[in-house]
């Protein structure tokens, strides 16, 4: 290939890296809207901001260190040894990343964290790393985002600041770097012949998993926010302020996923091209099985008999996350049933929160967590061997799951979900039980019950005199309340409320 082809080239993969990198920002909005549209007006100011910050937070924290210890090792040329052969793992869409990022810290000859580039020192001439490190800062920032839901309402500002911290600087990249950094388990298929490794095209396991288990150590380390449950276990309802902004940001949210999964073929020529499409395209599917599964679940079987507008939301969300990391692995027809499963998955992990006495405002546990499970199990059970993924992780032949006889693609799968619950969770909890421990995690019960705008934020989201008048205040509680007295059972804890 002459110069002018190989510039081409790497132009339009930059170019298609940035762009994703582009739309997954944009999902910023998306979440802030779902978030606050799920929670209640008194909160409002709060919730953005904590929206608005992790991605500042995040950006300055995944700069200093977290780049450096998912990817400082990403090239790093592993010997022969526990049967591994030479292997470069740089993105060679991007260029020539001879000589960068090439130290791991090494176990037993595995990759266990990345050690150079902190603050890209070293790295501001190669425009194919800078483009790489926007690329999976956005991604890492989805991460961060992600617990703020479950912990909405009842967190105090500084310990949600020192959570982005956590997430952006250490947790995400250390448990990240194993799987998209050259570590342990994305060698597992050379190193012990268990298919091609972990394999997690666009995160649901190292994006959705992470942050949702940060969530749940989050939401069970704060407590449930006032009211919530009863003494006899039952749950009330807390509706959100705004369903027409979580429908919105659901929206946007749908659109972004068109950045971050198919980008996450890191460029857009040859078989880069080909993965992109067939992401896209079932990233589609996924997406509407899933609302579509929740909205007839709760339709025939929910407390209310109605197509709850929150859970449907959420029904989306779910197929999506789980897509992410089989996306561009299976088919459309695999892509709808996997969207199907978290459309009614989303509604049964919701109502076994709320048996456990977990409490989450906006869903993001069952959304993120749940479905983040599933996503990484469908990639071993529904991998189509499409000759594209032929490589991936060093290994020769293409990503099989068990449906199309690969059956030892699964462990690698198991082994990702096994880490990220283990490691992921059990740490955080221990971060967020320390964060207590210093009074530096949940407000005061007068704080909670005011509203944290004024005591957190010291300014309102919405005006004082932005109320509904008494009479449709009355209105409202009348009307759940014979709603709740037509049950005969606890009502389920749904999305928002």
């Amino acid at each position: 290939m002459d110069k002018t082809a190989a510039d081409l080239l790497f132009s339009v993969n930059l170019l298609w890296l940035l762009i994703a990198g582009f739309l997954v920002f944009f999902m910023q909005a998306g979440f802030a809207l779902v978030e606050t549209g799920f929670t209640r007006a008194k909160n409002v100011a709060h919730t953005m901001m904590m929206n608005m910050m992790v991605f500042c937070i995040g950006a300055v924290g995944y700069w200093l260190t977290g780049f450096a210890l998912q990817f400082g090792g990403v090239n790093y040329t592993y010997p022969a040894v526990h049967g591994l052969q030479a292997f470069s793992f740089a993105p060679t869409s991007l260029g020539d990343w001879t000589g960068v990022l090439t130290k791991p810290l090494l176990v037993g000859g595995s990759g266990v964290l990345g050690w150079n580039g902190f603050m890209l020192a070293g790295l501001g001439a190669n425009v194919g790393v800078l483009g790489f490190f926007l690329f999976q800062m956005v991604f890492m920032d989805t991460a961060a985002t992600i617990p703020t839901g479950a912990m909405a309402e009842r967190l105090k500002f500084v310990g949600f600041a020192l959570m982005g911290m956590w997430v952006s600087m250490f947790i995400y990249p250390l448990v990240g770097g194993w799987v998209w950094g050259g570590g342990w388990l994305a060698n597992l298929g050379r190193s012990m012949g268990l298919g091609n490794g972990a394999v997690d095209f666009a995160g649901s396991g190292v994006v959705h998993m992470i942050g949702g288990a940060v969530a749940l150590a989050g939401a069970i380390a704060l407590g449930p926010r006032i009211g919530k449950f009863n003494k006899d276990g039952s749950a009330n309802a807390i509706p959100g302020h705004s369903i027409s902004l979580g429908v919105l940001g659901a929206i946007i949210l749908f659109f972004g996923w068109f950045g971050f999964n198919p980008g996450s073929a890191l460029g857009f020529t040859g078989g880069l091209r080909n993965l992109a499409t067939i992401a896209a395209v079932n990233t589609l599917m996924a997406g509407a099985a899933g609302g579509t599964a929740a909205m007839l679940f709760m339709w025939v079987l929910g407390p209310t008999k109605k197509p709850d507008p929150s859970m449907s939301v959420n029904g989306i969300l779910a197929g999506l996350v789980a897509i992410t990391a089989p996306c561009a692995f299976v088919s459309s027809a695999a892509a709808t049933l996997i969207g199907i499963v978290a459309g009614i998955w989303v509604c049964g992990a919701t109502m076994m929160l709320e048996k456990w006495r977990v409490d989450d405002p906006v869903g993001a546990v069952p959304v993120h967590f749940f479905n983040g499970i599933w996503g990484v199990f469908s990639v071993g059970l529904f991998a189509n061997a499409n000759p594209d993924t032929a490589g991936w992780n060093g290994v020769t032949g293409p990503v099989t799951g068990i449906f199309y006889g690969g059956y030892t693609q699964i462990w690698s799968q198991c082994l990702e979900v096994a880490s990220i619950v283990i490691v992921v969770g059990g740490l955080s909890y221990v971060f967020f039980k320390i964060l207590s421990a210093f009074g530096l995690l949940r407000v005061s019960a007068a704080d909670e019950l005011a509203g944290l705008d004024i005591p957190e934020m010291g300014a309102l989201g919405y005006p004082p005199d932005f109320v509904a008048p008494l009479p449709s205040i009355m209105a409202t509680d009348m009307a759940m309340s014979m709603i709740n007295a037509e049950r005969k059972s606890p009502q389920p804890a749904m999305a928002g409320r």
